[in-house]
């Protein structure tokens, strides 16, 4: 009972000792990767940069024990931080007691959210958000992160905001106020990430410049010149909290809360799947989505903030070795050290490092290549990227994705509503049908029109094929047969039957016979029910195009109808 609903219990008992080492190594490197990494999220999500380490304390080791991913890691990522800043924002002043509680309802409502979800076995839903909405999202989130953070590299005040031209012209009207000290220690941050990256990329660089930066500060106390720092940060482990619910807060945060649970869940099952294809195990989304909805319930206990499964840091724990969750719970071993014993070190902390690791961690999700990509394959994916692009740095980050995925459910509605049919003609060489558009050598025969549809059939499409083959009738008065190619019709509704009925007293005047080939099961269930087997009889059992052909030859050749 408990391995089906504990994954942890199904390798926990089993550990293998020889992954020990990895495991070992994975989480140290993570988790000196993950306190700067926390810290700065923290402030960009608005909330104290000490939550960042609470939320990687607890729901690490809850994931660790419901998750079904052995080297995902857990914590607070750039994306979901911005998306809290966003949705909270409007509520409360970043940083005020009012915003915490939010910051922990909302954690609350994002776990409640993805565990119901994952029992309810709707991970499907996310298939929503196509590759093209999500990665123009993502894109745009990443350029907003990256301006959101200009007024601490710039060391001065700025009203906070999603819309980067705002942010932009209010930092040109100010660039005269910039503390030239934390602009100087910002950008030599940047310099020193990106250089450690291509050239020591083994050696955690956030680690190195929040070291540095503190030594340099403390001294020579430019925090007496205007550099602004973290200050002291709470010692020890987060005490247990309960979120503030109210109906007025819960209505208020359910839009961003099913946002971050989308985006959240996304991110973390794309890494997530990457991995075990290339270490051979399953991920199961259903139990991704428990884990991960547990992980932010049990954080709003905490003092946390909405946590989901980061693609760098992945990338770095399985690179570092990890075999195992194992890992995810050492590297939550050590948060909660440095929480108990060495947050003072934290003191002259810089917050323009922590912008410099913010900026430079999010460069690399700007992804312009992929609007190419798609406009190369099919201009109306490409046009889904541009559209929610620019609809996120313009009106906003919830606006944004909810007019991107609009969209793209439009196109797909579109497309279903004029599916393709083909007509098809004899290849004798290759004794196969093809689409006579294509393949124009192809022999027809007068008499007898062949379509193949390739779609399913609902009301919303049924006009369209109506039109298309009335009008073909029409191009070819000689017909006297038509053979409807059902192998690419994988299911059909109760209106689309009906239709059928229709069409074929209206566009065959009465005169032509309809036959259907490759029906496929589901369909053919249908059709039955509708009692079709009574009124059309053979004409719809013909299993593929060459036995209907028969049919009607032999009908040709007797001089009987088919009716």
């Amino acid at each position: 009972m408990f391995k089906k609903h504990i994954p942890a219990m199904e390798w926990l008992p089993n550990y293998n000792k020889s992954n020990l080492r990895g495991d070992v190594s994975a989480g140290l490197i993570v988790a000196i990767m993950l306190i700067p990494q926390g810290m700065a999220y923290a402030m960009l999500a608005g909330i104290p940069p000490v939550i960042g380490l609470y939320a990687s304390t607890v729901p690490l080791m809850i994931y660790s024990l419901f998750g079904t991913s052995r080297q995902l890691a857990v914590g607070p990522v750039a994306m979901v931080s911005l998306l809290v800043l966003s949705g909270v924002s409007g509520l409360a002043e970043p940083g005020s007691s009012e915003y915490l509680s939010l910051v922990l309802l909302l954690m609350l409502m994002v776990g409640l959210i993805q565990l119901l979800m994952g029992i309810l076995k709707l991970g499907f839903l996310v298939n929503f958000l196509s590759h093209a909405v999500i990665s123009a999202f993502t894109s745009a989130a990443a350029i907003i992160i990256g301006m959101s953070q200009l007024k601490h590299l710039l060391g001065i005040n700025l009203t906070s905001g999603e819309n980067i031209f705002f942010i932009l012209s209010e930092s040109i009207k100010r660039i005269s106020d910039t503390n030239l000290i934390t602009l100087s220690l910002g950008v030599t941050g940047i310099i020193l990430l990106v250089l450690m990256k291509r050239l020591v990329p083994k050696i955690p660089g956030p680690l190195v410049i929040v070291v540095v930066s503190i030594l340099v500060v403390s001294s020579f106390q430019l925090d007496h010149q205007g550099v602004k720092i973290v200050g002291n940060v709470p010692q020890g482990f987060p005490s247990l909290s309960f979120p503030s619910i109210t109906f007025g807060s819960v209505v208020s945060l359910l839009p961003i809360a099913l946002t971050i649970s989308f985006i959240g869940f996304m991110e973390s099952i794309a890494m997530g799947k990457a991995i075990a294809a290339k270490e051979k195990y399953k991920v199961i989304p259903n139990k991704e989505l428990i884990g991960l909805g547990l992980a932010n319930i049990g954080g709003s206990f905490f003092s946390g903030y909405p946590v989901t499964g980061g693609f760098s840091r992945s990338a770095v724990n399985y690179q570092a070795g990890a075999k195992t969750p194992l890992a995810t719970m050492i590297t939550a071993l050590i948060i909660s050290l440095t929480l108990l014993f060495f947050t003072g070190v934290f003191y002259f902390l810089p917050n323009a490092i922590l912008a410099a690791i913010i900026m430079v961690a999010v460069y690399s999700l700007i992804d312009l290549k992929e609007a190419r990509y798609l406009f190369q394959i099919r201009a109306l994916d490409g046009w889904t990227w541009v559209i929610t692009f620019l609809s996120t740095i313009t009106l906003g980050i919830e606006q944004g994705i909810f007019i991107g995925v609009l969209f793209s459910l439009l196109i797909y509605v579109y497309k279903s509503a004029y599916p393709h049919m083909a007509e098809l003609g004899y290849l004798p060489e290759e004794k196969v049908y093809r689409n006579i558009k294509r393949y124009p050598e192809a022999k027809v025969d007068r008499e007898v029109m062949i379509f193949r549809i390739d779609s399913a059939l609902f009301f919303a499409n049924m006009t369209f094929m109506e039109e298309k083959l009335c009008e073909r009738i029409l191009e070819r008065p000689e017909t006297n047969w038509i053979i409807l190619d059902f192998s690419g019709v994988n299911s059909i509704d109760a209106v689309a039957i009906h239709s059928l009925e229709e069409m074929m007293e209206t566009c065959g005047r009465g005169e032509i016979d309809f036959h259907f080939s490759g029906i496929k099961g589901p369909v053919r269930d249908l059709l039955r029910k509708a009692k079709w087997e009574e009124k059309y009889g053979d004409r719809m059992s013909h299993l593929s195009i060459d036995h209907a052909l028969r049919y009607i030859k032999g009908d040709k050749g007797s001089g009987r109808s088919a009716k």
